[in-house]
């Protein structure tokens, strides 16, 4: 595949999987052995994904990716992302507070045959908790 078909890949897969929570996309666009890197630290298959991002979309029903980059070169795609929800379930033991966060985020792919064959995500989860109020944000010295 192209580089450019790479791309279109890998922005069907955030629109449909990430963005409409259409969790069956991972089943169409990722390899069965697929290796996964959650932004946890853990190394999941496409079903752990699922369940991942099933409970993720559960604290975040609202959520939304944004690109901010995307770029490709050979059988790699990475994309630069900004996500944007309101915590209305539970999320790691915080219950909702119904506070909207904005996070940055990337995820580095790895694409043969048409299919993602690896996939490493990130995400500013402390910036996230610090907007959630579950962990106090960096004092500032006053000038």
């Amino acid at each position: 595949m192209s580089t450019e078909e790479n791309k279109a890949l890998v922005e069907r897969f955030v629109e449909e999987f990430w963005n409409k929570g259409n969790l069956s996309t991972a089943d169409e666009l990722m390899a069965p052995d697929a290796q996964i890197h959650l932004p946890t630290g853990n190394v999941v298959d496409v079903d752990g994904l699922k369940g991942f991002a099933g409970a993720f979309r559960g604290s975040f029903p609202d959520w939304h990716s944004t690109f901010e980059e995307l770029v490709a070169e050979g059988d790699r795609v990475a994309e630069r992302w900004t996500g944007r929800g309101t915590h209305r379930g539970e999320l790691q033991g915080i219950l909702p507070t119904g506070k909207r966060v904005e996070v940055p985020g990337s995820v580095f792919y790895q694409i043969v045959d048409g299919k993602i064959v690896e996939f490493r995500g990130q995400l500013d989860m402390m910036g996230m908790m610090q907007q959630l109020g579950a962990m106090p944000s960096p004092q500032h010295a006053e000038a």
